[in-house]
């Protein structure tokens, strides 16, 4: 397995670890379950070192792909590009958790108000990862992008 096998399947640990751990929050919030709502930090932490691990990755993963018929360089830009901000996103949630899980161990007054705020981190991390996953799918999945767009691409780079 080299580190495009590893940028593929772990990229949507992300995706799936921001959403569900932030379906665990808001249950945990809602039934004051302080086991819960670590359970949802801990979803988060693992959700940041995969982003942080797809991240690094994805370099390799676009070297093994750059050079294929019907890849298109702007496609992989676009996905490099909004990656970053979904990473950084999901550093911030990360380190979020961890003060997190400090607070709620400590027992602070602050915990529930924490987990409000990291519960909206979730929701913004979530979005920005999912749309970074649907770019690095166009790349190449030409199902979900407009084939007349990929077509007139392919023809633009055969001319040129």
């Amino acid at each position: 397995m080299d580190q495009t096998h590893i940028h593929l399947l772990i990229t949507h640990l992300p995706i799936f670890g921001s959403i569900l751990g932030g379906i665990v929050l808001a249950h945990a919030i809602w039934t004051k379950s302080i086991d819960t709502m670590i359970a949802a930090y801990y979803l988060f932490l693992i959700s940041a070192a995969g982003a942080g691990i797809a991240y690094l990755t994805g370099e390799a993963a676009e070297e093994s792909v750059e050079n294929l018929q019907g890849v298109l360089d702007s496609n992989i830009e676009a996905h490099e590009e909004f990656a970053l901000f979904a990473l950084i996103s999901l550093i911030i949630l990360g380190l979020a958790s961890v003060v997190g899980l400090f607070l709620t161990f400590k027992k602070s007054p602050l915990t529930r108000t924490t987990a409000i705020i990291i519960l909206f981190l979730s929701l913004l991390s979530f979005g920005l990862v999912a749309r970074t996953g649907y770019l690095g799918g166009q790349i190449r999945h030409t199902e979900i992008t407009n084939a007349t767009t990929v077509q007139l691409n392919l023809d633009n780079d055969v001319d040129d």
